[in-house]
């Protein structure tokens, strides 16, 4: 197939870009390779897909939508994968007018040209933080999310009520994935895995918020791949059951779904530190602090239906994961 995807350079676009290329699909890649973070990774994650004949690199920003609709004529994608947006809970808290640019316009451009140009799928990346407030575990996508404490996590609520739109209105087959804390090689900056191991090494505290008390449901970079892949050869349909009177927040009368894609195994912030350390052999100092404005306690996804639909299930352990970035961490930093 062809296959345009938005963020080709960010830690899920990129490792989702190579495995479709290694399946023989045509890859056109839409990356703006903003300084959010390290751009000098970024470009390493884009040098590894550039050596691809199948695959196209462009350098556009989707908040550009003449340019962006443009692009989808010359190439004319079948399906269309939106992970461009601006990431981060905490970085929303300080900048949210950045969300509103990158999450809210450009995913309006990116729904806009997947309606001019007959696109058969779109697959986009929402976010566990919708969940907000909830208290009810495991989180399940057939529950009511109408409480972020984030501009983010509104801005990723809103991605998904903006998709339902198009898919009623214009019968655009949608699929919003709420990914829960991915991590592994290639990872971002700005994620609690990577600056734990950068400080570690250099002998420098760790910030541990809540006092490593909350519970988060890691999720290994590999099985969030294979399960947008599943996902992304899935269009979806209607749900002929639906009913306005008791409505289902994962479906629709339209071609619309949700699904959560996360371990399914959460465990606390403590437990994941203590594997850094053995794979790092070497303790870390830690700076004990109460849980930030915006961040939950704990988050748990209910895989019941992405299982169902599937027939896949997220299951790499915590320990082996992050074995395997540490193994990356060293290597890429010859440290």
């Amino acid at each position: 197939m062809k296959i345009l995807i938005t963020g080709s350079a960010g830690f899920i676009g990129s490792a989702l870009s190579l495995r479709l290329l290694e399946r023989g699909d045509e890859v056109i890649g839409i990356d703006n390779l903003n300084d959010y973070y390290d751009v000098n990774l970024k470009e390493a994650r884009l040098a590894r897909t550039l050596n691809y004949a199948g695959y196209r690199d462009l350098r556009l920003d989707i908040e550009d939508g003449e340019h962006l609709n443009e692009v989808f004529g010359s190439f004319r994608p079948e399906r269309v994968v939106n992970l461009a947006a601006q990431a981060g809970v905490r970085y929303s808290i300080e900048n949210p007018l950045a969300y509103v640019r990158t999450n809210l316009l450009g995913f309006a451009n990116v729904l806009e040209a997947c309606r001019h140009h007959g696109v058969e799928h779109l697959v986009y990346a929402s976010s566990s933080s919708v969940y907000g407030a909830n208290t009810e575990m495991p989180f399940s996508v057939h529950h009511n999310v109408d409480h972020p404490l984030s501009l983010y996590a509104a801005s990723k609520k809103a991605n998904e009520l903006m998709a339902h739109t198009y898919s009623h209105l214009y019968r655009i087959p949608t699929t919003g994935l709420r990914f829960f804390t991915v991590y592994g090689p290639w990872g971002r900056p700005d994620m609690a895995l990577f600056k734990f191991t950068r400080a570690i090494l250099a002998g420098e505290p760790i910030q541990v918020f809540n006092y490593g008390k909350h519970r988060r449901d890691f999720t290994f970079i590999d099985d969030i791949v294979e399960g947008l892949i599943r996902v992304l050869d899935r269009i979806p349909t209607g749900n002929s059951n639906w009913s306005g009177a008791t409505p289902d927040a994962a479906t629709s009368q339209a071609p619309y779904r949700l699904y959560n894609i996360g371990n399914n195994q959460p465990i606390e912030l403590m437990e994941y530190i203590d594997y850094l350390e053995q794979c790092l052999e070497k303790r870390a100092e830690m700076e004990l602090l109460p849980l930030q404005p915006g961040d939950v306690p704990d988050t748990f996804a209910d895989v019941d239906d992405l299982v169902r639909d599937t027939g896949y299930f997220p299951s790499t352990p915590v320990a082996e994961g992050v074995a395997r970035f540490v193994e990356w961490y060293r290597m890429f930093y010859q440290v």
